[in-house]
């Protein structure tokens, strides 16, 4: 008879199987079904109930409750970012005007011609599955969120708050670079009339363009003079008139939005949700970053691994018992299978119907993968949240390795159990005069977490 911990690790093995199969099944029938838009509703509700029921069989309520706060703070920290890189993308199309955008021509991208020379050389069926728009963001963001929620069916590491957390931190601090790097310096857009079908922004730059700018940037001897003398000049001080809407405190905001007439007395954060995702070039992609970051919580860094392997020759002859205990790895990576590959195949097919469609040049998207990484990477590395419940069924594993070696070579079977209980028991958190608490954390917790996926999805539709 095998042990309990062989069976778990069967059905850790078997319910991340499932999770993989859900999650290509998600993809594959929102893609292929005519009737998506219906199912898609039916499809999340399923998932909410499927996850509800799960509430009452998880055992580290406690694990999540510390991590609750960080988990708050860090959906605070991505908001913040959001909104800083909204401000700023409508910011960096206004500030040279309509006129600009029309009549600045791309910038010339190897990524792209190289697509295009691909049209002519590869069989048709093959460039229709390249053109076709099999995955979008909100999938990435489905994913994630499987993912997340998979803690209660022990597919991650708990606390499955602390891998939300880190991902929402992660993304904020992308976010924030991405803003950085496009704020300064403006790149022309791959699509030259975007600006003029999305934003009502004046068609001339801004003063501060027309002063540090415009005097210097077509004709090569003025380029010459400014670099040699290193001051400004040429600049008449003549500028147009701007609309000046009442926003209060936030007027200072006049000067980076720069709103019209046409949009009349909207409130500035009005102004932010029609753009979309943006039209001049921002570096780096920021829809290839989620499907980056969502990809590494998929992808494994560090495999499960044994933990004070033992084996023993039992009495019986020809029985070997092998004794050994396995964990997963902290900050919650998943697993290395064949989801993790097909999502990493989707990220690419992503990145280059990003470029196909000239929504990005190539730098962006390659930028957007490695920063992905990097960043996924980085946080791993002093991210806090832990389950404390493992080193203590390790200390409790080295306190009885003796024992139950011993007892392996006796071919106590039951002893073999017993002790792999303690282990086990050792790592669970008391329910005692605390419970109803943790109940009412973990009925509040799914509570928020699926209103907060519901409005992330009706509201942020537009990507």
């Amino acid at each position: 008879m095998s042990p309990p911990l062989l069976s778990r690790r069967r059905l850790h093995r078997g319910s991340f199987g499932g999770l993989g199969l859900v999650a290509i099944a998600y993809v594959s029938i929102d893609y292929l079904s005519p009737w998506h838009e219906r199912l898609q509703p039916i499809l999340w509700a399923a998932l909410a109930i499927t996850a509800i029921i799960r509430v009452p069989f998880y055992k580290h309520w406690s694990v999540e409750l510390r991590a609750a706060i960080p988990f708050i703070l860090s959906m605070i920290f991505m908001l913040s970012a959001l909104l800083v890189e909204m401000i700023s993308v409508r910011s960096v199309t206004a500030v040279l005007g309509l006129d600009w955008h029309m009549a600045t021509p791309p910038l010339p991208d190897v990524g792209q011609w190289l697509l295009l020379a691909l049209n002519e050389k590869l069989p048709e069926t093959v460039l229709d599955i390249l053109r076709a728009h099999i995955i979008g963001l909100h999938h990435y963001l489905m994913l994630f969120i499987m993912l997340g929620f998979s803690v209660l069916f022990n597919s991650v590491e708990a606390p499955g708050l602390g891998l939300g957390a880190r991902y929402m931190f992660t993304m904020g601090i992308g976010r924030l670079l991405r803003t950085i790097a496009f704020v300064s310096t403006i790149l022309p857009s791959p699509r030259p009339w975007c600006a003029s079908t999305r934003f009502h922004v004046p068609s001339y730059p801004h003063r501060w363009a027309q002063k540090y700018y415009v005097p210097y940037a077509t004709d090569s001897n003025a380029i010459r003079h400014i670099i040699i003398q290193d001051e400004v000049y040429g600049f008449t001080g003549d500028h147009n008139v701007e609309f000046q809407p009442d926003w209060g405190s936030m007027n200072f905001l006049v000067d980076f939005l720069r709103p019209t007439a046409y949009e009349g007395s909207s409130q500035w954060y009005n102004l932010l949700k029609k753009g979309g995702g943006g039209c001049n070039d921002l570096m780096y992609s920021g829809h290839m970053l989620v499907a980056v970051l969502t990809a590494m919580a998929w992808t494994v860094a560090r495999i499960l691994r044994k933990m004070a392997p033992c084996s023993a020759v039992s009495s019986t002859p020809g029985i070997r018992i092998r004794v050994g205990y396995s964990y997963r790895t902290p900050f919650g990576e998943a697993y290395g299978g064949y989801s993790s590959a097909l999502i990493w195949m989707l990220v690419l097919h992503s990145a280059q119907r990003e470029i196909r469609e000239r929504h990005h040049y190539t730098v962006d998207c390659i930028m957007a993968i490695y920063m992905g990484i990097f960043l996924w990477k980085m946080t791993g590395l002093f991210w806090p949240i832990k389950d404390t419940s493992r080193d203590k069924r390790l200390n409790k594993l080295e306190q009885i390795q003796s024992k139950l070696v011993q007892a392996a070579k006796d071919s106590d079977i039951d002893g073999v159990r017993e002790l792999l209980e303690e282990v086990e028991l050792s790592g669970q958190v008391s329910r005692g005069p605390g419970s109803r608490l943790m109940w009412l954390f973990a009925g509040a917790t799914i509570f928020f977490t699926l209103v907060a996926v519901l409005l992330a999805f009706t509201l942020l539709s537009d990507g």
